[in-house]
């Protein structure tokens, strides 16, 4: 019993190293000695705990995907209107993004290295996270809530107006993580709504 929870445990520091590794050096150029190295093992022991570099890209998107269509589920069955629905994903993404940003960083960016069939597996899972999220915003638009746009247009620009957190966002400079929140909150929302 002891020996797992050992193995997981260096699991778990090979997975948060390749997590800062793709985002300092990108997925394709971080090696499986770099990765060896970060973690104090020899290239060839590294195999004891994983089976390839893919292994742990899969792990970090495939994580990521679940943890948001999560939230999606909690925020489809809570009562309220599209607004509030809205509000509530906006929150995860940006709570997601400041808490954990080397790993959404690899989960935005270096998706597309996946190769089949996890390709075709992850980005199914974003096309069902966007399809409901779309459904939201539509549903806003037609009760009236937010202004008549282009559905595909404003989820994109919502998602690319929090992209660029993971890389700007660093805890203790210029703004909390709440203040952050509550900025971004506010001008998407304003954005949104009927006037």
């Amino acid at each position: 019993m002891a020996t797992k929870t050992k193995k997981k445990t260096k699991k778990q520091a090979i997975q948060e190293a390749a997590v800062r590794l793709f985002r300092d050096k990108g997925y394709s150029a971080t090696s499986m000695r770099d990765l060896a190295q970060a973690v104090n093992l020899k290239a060839s022991s590294l195999y004891n705990h994983i089976s390839s570099k893919e292994e742990i890209l899969k792990n970090i998107c495939f994580e990521n995907a679940h943890r948001f269509l999560e939230g999606m589920k909690k925020v489809e069955a809570m009562p309220g209107t599209p607004a509030e629905k809205v509000e509530a994903l906006l929150r995860l993404h940006i709570r997601t993004a400041t808490g954990d940003a080397a790993s959404v960083m690899a989960f935005n960016d270096e998706w597309r290295h996946l190769t089949e069939p996890l390709f075709s597996e992850f980005t199914a899972l974003r096309k069902d996270y966007e399809g409901r999220f779309l459904k939201i915003l539509k549903s806003g638009m037609q009760s009236g809530q937010f202004q008549n746009l282009e559905p595909v247009v404003a989820l994109h620009t919502i998602f690319s107006s929090i992209r660029w957190l993971y890389d700007w966002f660093q805890p203790g400079k210029e703004l909390t993580a709440s203040e952050v929140e509550e900025n971004i909150i506010n001008m998407l929302m304003e954005g949104l709504k009927k006037g």
